[in-house]
């Protein structure tokens, strides 16, 4: 589905939080940058502290008109008012969450470097598929999606494809005509200024 458009930017939160002030850091970022969806990414699985992270990012999103989905929680998306889940485990949660969530909810699936996972994700009713890494790594199995896999599913799949994982300045420019979104979150966060890493990274895309 990629073409010569710039791929939008699909924001990872840091796998931990400090709601003290990630809440502003955020909204800095989203007035500076445009962003199209943001996913609650945490590492926790404490209920609790998911609940607290998403009642204090939801609103600065949504102000923004920002989607807000969550990592692998489908009860937790409804239950929070949030636009939808972002799935771990490729194909096998897409129809249970669609069915939980409706017709409008954003439904994503992480497929690895799966060209078969996507192809069935997209078949069960996910919105995107995202692969990765794009360098090998700890995400998924840490096999690598290489860029072939991008070019094939830019030329014969419709359905939008983000990369995510791995993601430095050479694999974004190596992608931006392959792929719809780029999922960036430590690429961001760990850098002293977060809006100056995504405008240098975003700069790489043309």
């Amino acid at each position: 589905m990629a073409d010569t458009e710039e791929p939008q930017i699909y924001l990872l939160t840091p796998p931990n939080l400090d709601l003290g002030t990630f809440p502003d850091r955020l909204a800095r970022l989203l007035d500076a940058e445009p962003v199209a969806c943001l996913r609650l990414a945490l590492a926790t699985r404490d209920e609790d502290t998911i609940l607290r992270a998403a009642d204090a990012i939801r609103d600065v999103a949504h102000a923004r008109d920002v989607a807000l989905v969550i990592d692998t929680h489908v009860v937790l998306a409804e239950r929070l008012g949030l636009d939808g889940v972002h799935l771990g485990d490729g194909v096998r949660s897409v129809r249970a969450a669609r069915k939980a969530l409706g017709a409008d909810a954003i439904v994503g699936a992480f497929c690895g470097a799966s060209r078969h996972d996507g192809m069935n994700a997209g078949e069960a009713g996910a919105d995107y598929v995202s692969f990765g890494p794009v360098s090998a790594g700890a995400l998924g199995d840490g096999t690598a999606a290489e860029t072939d896999l991008f070019r094939w599913w830019s030329e014969m799949i419709e359905l939008p494809v983000v990369a995510e994982g791995g993601l430095d300045a050479h694999a974004v420019h190596e992608l931006a005509p392959l792929t719809d979104f780029f999922a960036f979150g430590e690429e961001i966060w760990a850098a002293d200024d977060p809006v100056a890493a995504l405008r240098a990274l975003r700069a790489t895309m043309t």
